[in-house]
């Protein structure tokens, strides 16, 4: 039996005619409906805040147990549970810039009618990097004062104000002029 053309090797090379018309709308589609890979980052982000929001919740509590469980009233006792809650108050400042992600994702690349206050409000990336930014800055004056109450005889302290006041500068420069102008 004679090989099929399609199968000979003299056969000449037909290319396969594909008609713009048909691979536009399917090609809007796939890209349109791409966005949602996002969901993978979304969630990630949010299960990532709230596992940090409720780990550091219980470590919280045992801070005030272990307070109250030794019963000391003294400035050292003192110390360590200011320093222990400052630790705490930057690791849910950490969940929260992870909380802002998740929103600001969602926002961005799902649903842009998602009821959030005016200050939380995300409508591009400009708005997520100024929220992040602003939080960032927090944290870093969390670490900062963290570092101040355990460390407060040590000159090296002087160092680390120094280089953090340097980058809470530059990013409040960065906000400062990345924020629309009002005329």
């Amino acid at each position: 039996a004679p090989a099929p053309p399609h199968a000979s090797i003299d056969a000449p090379f037909r290319p396969c005619r594909v008609r713009p018309r048909e691979i536009r709308p399917m090609m809007r589609r796939v890209l349109a409906s791409s966005r949602y890979i996002v969901f993978v980052a979304i969630f990630g982000t949010f299960i990532g805040a709230l596992a940090l929001l409720l780990y550091e919740a219980i470590v919280v509590v045992e801070i005030v147990i272990d307070a109250v469980r030794e019963g000391a009233i003294t400035p050292k006792a003192g110390k360590a549970l200011a320093v222990g809650l400052i630790e705490a108050i930057d690791v849910f400042l950490i969940a929260l810039v992870s909380y802002i992600i998740s929103l600001g994702l969602y926002s961005l690349f799902v649903d842009d009618t998602l009821p959030l206050p005016r200050w939380l409000q995300i409508h591009d990336l400009d708005d997520l990097k100024n929220h992040l930014v602003s939080v960032v800055i927090a944290v870093l004056s969390v670490l900062f004062l963290r570092e101040a109450v355990a460390r407060a005889e040590e000159l090296d302290l002087l160092h680390l104000g120094a280089a953090l006041a340097l980058v809470i500068s530059a990013l409040t420069l960065f906000l400062r002029l990345k924020a629309p102008r009002k005329e």
